[in-house]
């Protein structure tokens, strides 16, 4: 077998790979054997890669090095990031992306420079339109993944920076950048498409800046998927433009699931995809016609001691866990609680919500990193229906996904939003440090339910105040 031969070959397998990678994802109890088969799928695309015949022995010792230096890189920062900086991390890895998409389109239209010049026909057109559509979504997913990355992070502010006329402004960069287009696809010569190339590039990079800049707080799951979804279509250019089936193939797949993501946390939301592009929902963004219903009631606390002697007579409880139990690494002490429980005969779950915490799955990950059963943590959609039932929730620093003005005021900004109806159980117990609002900005009318005790304090230092007082 010729070298060539033996590169597609292993390309052919690094796809199989990846796609069972993607199947394994799919569900909590196959996601490690998936994890492995990414893995593979990548160490294979690598040397196929590096080893192919595309590569000149003067290159090979600096691509290795470049690969070394990489993965060192990649192995510190998974060692030492923490779970609950995951969401920013997978925001700054799409930013890479990008910004490999954008290199990758300059330096192959210099490369190609010539041979596009020259080409006639629909040979030169294709191969600049290559070049063009890769730098864009590059450019706009390497910006928008940095502010993304800003916001996650806490170093910029939540709230969405609504521009006036940003619809307009928007527009204008669009019907400015398909102009470019034109003039960069009839340029002749590496100097005169040049220009039009770095215009847009600039336009894309502030593209990225504004779109993301005025999405609020309470949308930054969806963007989080929306850019994975980018960054797989920028992949997807970049294959193209290098003739590379193993990129075309690999940035389809996460474009696509990318996409999918993004339309199901739409859904989860109530929202549809371009109002999220339109931004303004999240830390006091929305304005809503009409008056907010009246919160009326009064707040009860409890203490660490009365938690735990409700959860003693409880049969039956479910918990929820927010963002709040991913700050306090909490889910350890969480998983001490719930096997404490188990072991006197209560039936303890979890519920949630698809757009719990940073990122989709957030939950999900940090309770399997407790050693959590999978069969006891539970989607909305299957547990909903059982709160009418339970003794006592749970809820441990959730707040939107908990709100029954979703359902009971229409002029809600997050009005027909699907939440996990905690106040049906016979008592809500809420986890929070304060009265504060969440990312949406809206008030609570949970927590002055009658039948809804507050426990306020760090989520961390109260569980294991009621672990203690279960142990007693």
């Amino acid at each position: 077998m010729n070298p060539a031969s033996l590169v597609t070959t292993s390309y052919l397998g690094a796809i199989v790979l990846f796609i069972l990678s993607l199947g394994g994802l799919s569900s909590p109890e196959t996601a490690r054997r998936g994890n492995v088969y990414g893995i593979i799928g990548m160490a294979v695309a690598i040397a196929a890669t590096v080893l192919g015949p595309q590569v000149t022995m003067r290159g090979l010792p600096y691509l290795i090095c470049a690969v070394l230096v990489g993965g060192s890189i990649g192995l510190v920062a998974a060692r030492r990031i923490k779970m609950t900086q995951m969401p920013e991390l997978v925001a700054l890895m799409h930013s890479l992306v990008g910004l490999a998409a954008c290199l990758i389109g300059f330096v192959s239209y210099f490369s190609h420079a010539e041979s596009a010049s020259t080409a006639v026909g629909a040979g030169s057109t294709i191969l600049k339109v290559e070049i063009y559509i890769g730098v864009l979504i590059g450019a706009v997913t390497f910006s928008g993944s940095l502010i993304a990355f800003g916001k996650l992070a806490g170093k910029i502010g939540g709230k969405p920076l609504l521009l006036p006329a940003r619809h307009w402004i928007n527009l204008a960069c669009l019907l400015l950048v398909i102009w470019l287009a034109v003039d960069f696809v009839q340029a002749d010569g590496a100097a005169q498409g040049l220009i039009p190339l770095l215009i847009m590039t600039a336009l894309a990079l502030l593209l990225g800046v504004h779109m993301v800049m005025a999405i609020g707080g309470a949308d930054m799951p969806v963007v989080v998927s929306m850019l994975n979804s980018y960054s797989g279509w920028a992949a997807t250019a970049t294959g193209f433009t290098l003739s590379n089936d193993l990129l075309i193939v690999t940035g389809a797949l996460v474009g696509s699931s990318g996409a999918i993501l993004s339309s199901i946390m739409c859904k989860a939301m109530n929202r549809n995809f371009l109002s999220v592009i339109a931004g303004g929902f999240g830390t006091g963004g929305v304005a809503v016609q009409g008056e907010h219903a009246a919160i009326a009631g009064e707040v009860t606390a409890i203490s660490a001691e009365d938690t735990a002697g409700l959860l003693k007579e409880a049969k039956s409880v479910i918990i929820v866990p927010g963002y709040g139990m991913a700050v306090a690494q909490a889910q350890h002490t969480v998983w001490e609680i719930t096997a404490m429980l188990r072991e006197r005969g209560v039936k303890v779950r979890f519920g949630i919500h698809p757009v719990a915490g940073r990122m989709p799955g957030h939950m999900n990950v940090l309770l399997a990193e407790a050693k959590v059963p999978y069969d006891i943590v539970m989607e909305m959609d299957e547990i909903n229906h059982d709160f009418p039932d339970t003794d006592v929730a749970i809820v441990i620093g959730a707040n939107d996904i908990v709100n029954p003005a979703a359902e009971d005021d229409p002029t809600s900004p997050i009005a027909g939003m699907p939440v996990l109806q905690v106040w049906k159980a016979r008592c809500a117990i809420v986890m929070k440090r304060s009265m504060a609002s969440g990312y949406a900005g809206v008030d609570n009318p949970l927590f002055y339910r009658d039948n809804t005790r507050m426990l306020f304090g760090d989520a961390k230092k109260m569980l294991d105040e009621v672990l203690l007082a279960l142990k007693k």
